[in-house]
């Protein structure tokens, strides 16, 4: 099963993570950063860019290991392999992925939240009927029993629970304004208070973690080497190798992304000019 929508929405948010973590090293993207929502409606047309060049990578990578694929009886998936479908193939994926970029942009413009994070939440939504009718096959064959499929409806209830405690847990750092005069009026002296989250990065790391440990196997498509194929081979979903590195990564880029998106000192500065 493949489908024009195959790379997903994944190249888009790649991007942006990519463009915010730049920011950092760029002083150029610094500065549009800064600059309001003109320096962010430039940064939005890099990340479209950006999405482009992921999506020509990604879908040349599926490209070529649609060629090398074989259906059961020996043969080639693909009748008529070469430039022609690769060119179509990366064409075809790259478009898909554009429209959803749009797609997410007018939904957030108009529509009734973000629109990025709704399309992916619909295509988790979308494969939740078919998991449940396995899990019921697997109970009536008896390959699952009651007990066991209680016991994962339990443990998926706790672990929503505390992500939902935990994404609403913050640290409420105090702030008192000083008075000051205005003309003839006493003006501030306020209370209130800076809000601090305690998972300040969202879902951004294990995000950014997945697409860079994709990116070798995607690498390893267009390079037949064994050294390389062995590193594709390690990296594959489920492996030992694969979940540690994912975890260690998630770890980095929880604290790394953090300190991009909270930054001390703006943070200071912009009390100081309120």
């Amino acid at each position: 099963r493949l489908t024009i929508f195959a790379l997903g929405i994944m190249p888009y948010i790649s991007s942006s993570i990519i463009l915010q973590l730049m920011t950092i090293v760029s002083p150029t993207l610094a500065r549009l950063k800064k600059e309001g929502e003109q320096g962010q409606k430039k940064i939005t047309q890099y990340t479209r860019y950006g999405t482009v060049v992921l999506s020509l990578v990604q879908g040349s990578g599926i490209a070529v290991g649609l060629e090398a694929m074989k259906s059961p009886s020996g043969g080639l998936i693909v009748p008529e392999p070469g430039w022609s479908f690769r060119m179509m193939t990366v064409l075809t994926l790259t478009a898909g992925t554009c429209f959803l970029m749009w797609l997410g942009e007018q939904i957030t413009e108009r529509g009734i939240g973000n629109g990025i994070s709704l399309i992916i939440f619909s295509g988790i939504v979308a494969g939740t009927p078919a998991a449940i009718f396995q899990s019921l096959d697997l109970m009536g064959t008896g390959e699952l029993s009651v007990l066991v499929m209680l016991f994962l409806l339990v443990m998926m209830i706790v672990v929503i629970g505390i992500i939902v405690f935990t994404e609403g847990g913050q640290r409420r750092i105090p702030i008192q304004y000083a008075k000051r005069v205005v003309g003839r009026k006493m003006m501030g002296g306020q209370a209130t208070h800076l809000p601090l989250k305690v998972n300040t990065s969202g879902v951004i790391p294990p995000i950014f973690a997945s697409s860079i440990i994709m990116f070798p196997a995607t690498i390893a498509q267009f390079i037949s080497h064994p050294w390389m194929q062995s590193v594709s081979a390690m990296l594959t979903p489920g492996t030992i190798v694969y979940s540690m590195i994912f975890v260690g990564a998630i770890f980095f880029f929880c604290y790394f992304y953090t300190a991009v998106i909270f930054n001390p000192v703006d943070v200071a500065d912009n009390l100081k000019k309120q």
